[in-house]
């Protein structure tokens, strides 16, 4: 049962990394369920004080995902069309232009949504930045979390 354990935490930290990347699947938590599975094995007992820490973290940069780039978009003067924009661009940009989709489709998705809402070109393109810019902020925050818990994740196997 350990074994299957074990692997299943390293098919879900490996999973979770690449959920920083794709919209659809929750980076951070996943990873967090893959050291949980490890946690739950004979062969190791993770302190719950650092589990609850990194559950905690998880949480915080969850909802910070989804904050960060509606922030970026807004102080930058960007729209709720913008914002829209933005989520949309990430969508079709990663269906349809992987890998560089995920990250061109907020751009042009944030600056169409504030075109559609009337803002001249310099405004729009500025509100596209700032979209763009929370975008990577918010995959920079996913990214270290994950690499936090998998971090733990090889401490605690070996």
């Amino acid at each position: 049962m350990d074994i299957l354990l074990i692997v299943l935490g390293i098919v879900f930290m490996l999973v979770g990394v690449a959920g920083c990347f794709l919209p659809i699947l929750p980076g951070p938590p996943i990873s967090f369920l893959g050291l949980l599975f490890l946690h739950f094995t004979a062969r190791t007992d993770i302190p719950e004080d650092t589990l609850w820490t990194l559950a905690l973290i998880t949480v915080a940069v969850t909802v910070l995902d989804y904050i960060v780039p509606i922030y970026g978009t807004k102080r930058f003067g960007g729209t709720k069309k913008g914002v829209w924009g933005s989520t949309i661009g990430l969508i079709i940009g990663m269906f349809f232009f992987p890998p560089f989709g995920i990250i061109i489709g907020p751009l042009v998705g944030a600056f169409v949504g504030e075109m559609s809402a009337g803002q001249d070109t310099n405004k729009a393109m500025r509100s596209a930045l700032g979209s763009f810019l929370g975008f990577l902020a918010g995959t920079l925050l996913k990214l270290i979390a994950c690499f936090v818990m998998a971090y733990y994740f090889i401490i605690y196997l070996f």
